[in-house]
């Protein structure tokens, strides 16, 4: 049984790990930490968590803990990650990475020095959805791809969030962009070059919107679009066309709530539908199997490195300032 550290009580984790955790034979969400023990209490007492802490350097020091979760702000992956190696814990950590591609690297290092699991959690890379989505255009039904757009946009109105805040790697790119960039790469087949990007900004320095135009190495395209308020009020697609058909997905992120991948080719138009295990029960499952099993996974410290690498391309042709850890 892999025994789980929580590091913050985030609203995200009750759904990326703790409820997973609950249905699977092989982990467990043991403990987790908060910067202020009352809250840590009550988050516990919520979710049935057995243990809580007041800080995190205590979670990470308690030897009953196996691996860590870090949904911590996006400023503050990098270091924690940092800590949690050093601790000897194995890692999953959400998405962005971290709050660049240099620090990118430096976790990567780290995780490769210490022979532990350290994953993205890109949760929607490991749904039978997305796994399809990627057959089907490298078993070429699409012909030659041409074209690839991929977009994540979600109304954000709450401009005090933590998600607005550039001294903490906020931003739309990082995000929600950060997944149309890695489903762009994805099915692109190779790293992309930013031929041009263009900013909504909601301060001097953090983007509320963002489009950016790709080119891959054999010739194809790609359009990344995100945004946190902007007149694409909700919307999650990827549409990629071939010489020879086309598909396209909405809701390729989190398709058990509600999906639709279609495709056209050879003369013939189809649907396909998949099961409504959640795709973070799937993505639980890639962690423990690296863990306990030596399994490979999908999004490793190397992916993120050519990720952030993206994303801060793309800062950069849009004017805006790189992100920093806080």
């Amino acid at each position: 049984m892999l025994r789980i550290g929580v590091l913050g009580a985030a609203r995200i984790a009750p759904n990326a790990i703790i409820k997973p955790a609950a249905a699977s034979s092989d982990a467990r969400v043991t403990a987790v930490a908060a910067r202020d023990r009352d809250r840590a209490n009550a988050f516990a007492a919520k979710h049935g968590i057995p243990t809580a802490y007041g800080d995190y350097p205590e979670l990470l020091a308690d030897p009953a803990i196996d691996a860590v979760y870090n949904p911590l702000p996006n400023g503050l992956h990098g270091r924690w990650t940092l800590a949690a190696l050093k601790a000897g814990k194995h890692v999953l950590c959400e998405k962005p990475f971290t709050a660049n591609a240099d620090e990118a690297r430096t976790v990567a290092e780290a995780a490769r020095a210490s022979g532990l699991v350290v994953m993205e959690a890109f949760h929607y890379r490991y749904h039978p959805l997305f796994r399809r989505a990627m057959e089907i255009v490298a078993g070429g039904e699409l012909g030659r791809v041409r074209h690839i757009e991929t977009a994540f946009s979600f109304p954000l109105p709450k401009f005090s969030d933590i998600r607005y805040n550039f001294d903490l790697a906020g931003g739309a790119l990082m995000d929600a962009g950060c997944y149309a960039v890695h489903m762009a790469r994805s099915l692109g087949g190779s790293e992309p070059e930013v031929v041009s990007a263009h900013a909504k900004r909601h301060t001097a320095d953090v983007d509320r919107a963002v489009r950016a135009e790709l080119k891959f190495e054999a010739g194809h395209t790609a359009t990344v679009s995100c945004s946190m308020w902007s007149k694409s009020v909700l919307r999650m697609s990827v549409k990629v066309v071939g010489d020879a058909g086309e598909m396209r997905i909405f809701n390729p992120l989190v398709p058990q709530i509600l999906h639709r991948m279609s495709v056209r080719a050879g003369g013939h138009r189809r649907v396909e539908h998949f099961d409504k295990r959640p795709s973070y029960a799937y993505q639980l499952d890639a962690f423990t199997g690296a863990v306990q099993r030596g399994e490979p996974i999908l999004t490793s410290p190397d992916d993120s490195i050519a990720n952030m690498t993206v994303i801060d391309a793309i800062y950069t042709a849009a004017g805006l300032p790189l992100r920093h850890p806080a």
